[in-house]
């Protein structure tokens, strides 16, 4: 048939519409008077209209008319901002409350990795997250979780193969694996991770490697991943980058690791190198920023604006696939942020979609109902259940905590004992760590950690990566029962208990994740909780995630799970001491 007398089509009546606003013989439905384009080409500030047909740019470099008039007033435009791996649930809120959160900072895609809800809820996680992307109004995308549970070290509530990945493989809003944290398992070639990959071969892959180099890097980028956001040092990126894969610059509430990567984000370097937050709280973003953050901390640190930019977003979507995106530019998706200051990233407003937005914009979502209710199913436990046994030898092993990273050491340390029991140390700043199982299964890891700061009471969390367990941190055994305890009452949250009270909580009843306030309540809600791990002599300053981090055992060196210490070079349980 000819084209011209092909029928229509909505597609085709759209992209009439496009080209008509493009080439000024319409009004576009939206246009920017007045803005300072920043040429991700060559650095340039470039005075211009943007017109916007629908959700999509189709005029720069011009003078354009529109239905509707943002007037810019000299303001610096710059593409929306991409988060390259989260965790949305780790956030503490829903993914609405995220959106109304998020989106005001220029973040206007979030690439969703639900391993957190995953590992407590199986594939019923996804179908929330893909539920959820089609509601809000930042564009949401689902990396589908490759490690539930991460290791066999541990007990979690799900237990998610190759099978159950498939069902989700094709859905829109599905960009491919999220991030493959069992790397030892990679690089042996596992059968089980093996057939995870082979059903995602040509798909996107996350990585999550940390510390590997070498010919065990070669081995797992071999495998067809492409991106690693757990790079902690400039040598370790640059050799990642090297060798073909997308560091993803990541700083979050506990693991801060812009400082270090930042030397390394240069013009030249910046098709290489993306942002990601992981993990971040709103009483972090509140005070803080997100992704904002991010861009203005990198250019106090030296990095060039251009490069800056450039990773959050135009590299961002080029290393997912999501070429619609990352530039202010004729066919691309209208994600637009203006800009008070470039050097501060200072956002005045943001447009999503093609849409401005504002208060209205997220009143209109529909919400899916969040799942996970009464997930937390441990029997209550006693100050008797947190006794260490003396180990065999002189010193005892020690988790090591280093402020602003996720990475623990392997100390050992000599510690009172009696009647066959060790002790905490205060002097040394040691107290006991426990994890309680929390997914019907009875079992408790016991231990030391060293690094808190505490000198009475407990902080206990059912956040714990990976499989969301119950974690408790204290100098004292009745305080850690009773925090416990609370824990369970709440069906999960953060608990600070001393003296036999509790002085503050915040309940995540749900999946043991999340708050179903909205985020403001949680914001509030954590001010409290901080100041109450002070009073205990808590010095560091985001203490929650970082207890939720200690039973981690695909993060190097020495973590702890409900089935106790965990040597991490290794990949084995620690027995006897």
């Amino acid at each position: 048939m000819p084209e011209s007398r092909m029928p229509a089509s909505p597609v085709a009546d759209e992209i009439a519409r496009r080209i008509a606003q493009g080439a000024g013989r319409a009004p576009a439905d939206l246009v920017i008077r007045g803005a300072r384009l920043l040429d991700l080409v060559t650095g340039d500030l470039v005075p211009t209209d943007i017109a916007v047909c629908g959700d999509t740019i189709v005029g720069t470099y011009g003078t354009y008319a529109g239905a509707r008039v943002i007037e810019a007033e000299g303001r610096v435009a710059v593409p929306g901002f991409i988060d390259t791996h989260l965790h949305i649930e780790s956030s503490l809120i829903t993914p609405h409350e995220f959106d109304r959160c998020v989106l005001p900072h220029g973040v206007t895609t979030a690439i969703w990795d639900p391993h957190e809800l995953a590992n407590v809820l199986g594939p019923a996680a996804f179908d929330y997250a893909l539920a959820c992307a089609a509601e809000t109004v930042m564009d949401i995308r689902v990396q589908l979780s490759s490690c539930v549970p991460a290791t066999d070290l541990e007990t979690a509530g799900a237990r998610i193969e190759a099978a159950d990945l498939l069902a989700y493989r094709d859905h829109p809003r599905s960009l491919g694996l999220a991030e493959f944290m069992n790397f030892p398992g990679v690089v042996q070639a596992d059968p089980g991770c093996l057939a995870k990959l082979a059903a995602f071969a040509g798909r996107h892959v996350d990585g999550h490697a940390p510390l590997l180099s070498g010919a065990g890097l070669n081995a797992y980028a071999a495998a067809g991943i492409r991106t690693d956001h757990e790079a902690t040092s400039a040598a370790e990126a640059l050799e990642k980058i090297r060798k073909g894969m997308t560091v993803l610059i990541r700083e979050g509430s506990v693991s801060k690791d812009l400082h270090a990567l930042a030397p390394l984000l240069t013009l030249a370097t910046s098709p290489f190198l993306a942002f990601c937050t992981d993990d971040r709280n709103p009483l972090d973003i509140a005070e803080e920023g997100h992704l904002d953050h991010l861009i203005r901390t990198a250019i106090r640190l030296g990095v060039p604006p251009l490069a800056a930019y450039r990773a959050a977003s135009l590299s961002a979507a080029s290393a997912f696939g999501l070429t619609d995106r990352g530039m202010i530019a004729p066919g691309r998706r209208a994600d637009i942020v203006l800009l008070d200051d470039l050097a501060a990233c200072a956002v005045a407003r943001v447009i999503a979609g093609g849409r401005p937005v504002e208060d209205a914009l997220f009143a209109e979502r529909p919400r899916t109902p969040a799942p996970g209710r009464g997930s937390v199913k441990a029997a209550p436990v006693t100050a008797a259940d947190f006794a260490v046994p003396a180990g065999t030898g002189a010193e005892t092993p020690v988790i090591g905590v280093v402020p602003g990273r996720i990475i623990t050491e392997h100390r050992r340390l000599v510690l009172p004992a009696r009647d066959g029991r060790s002790d905490c140390d205060l002097a040394q700043d040691v107290v006991k760590v426990a994890v309680v199982a929390r997914h019907g299964a009875p079992g408790i890891g016991r231990g030391f950690v060293q690094g808190f700061g505490l000198t009475r009471g407990a902080i206990a969390s059912s956040v714990g990566h990976d499989s969301h367990n119950l974690c408790i941190v204290g100098a004292d055994d009745t305080d850690m029962a009773l925090a416990v305890n609370r824990l369970i009452a709440l069906q999960g949250g953060f608990v600070v208990a001393a003296d036999g009270r509790i002085l503050a909580e915040l309940a995540l009843p749900i999946a043991g994740l999340m708050s179903d306030l909205p985020f403001e309540a949680v914001r509030d809600a954590l001010h409290p909780l901080r100041e109450a791990a002070r009073a205990l002599g808590c010095t560091l300053p985001e203490p929650f995630l970082q207890v939720a981090f200690l039973p981690l055992p695909v993060i190097p060196h020495l973590k702890i799970t409900d089935r106790g210490l965990v040597d991490v070079d290794r990949m084995a349980i620690l027995s006897g001491w």
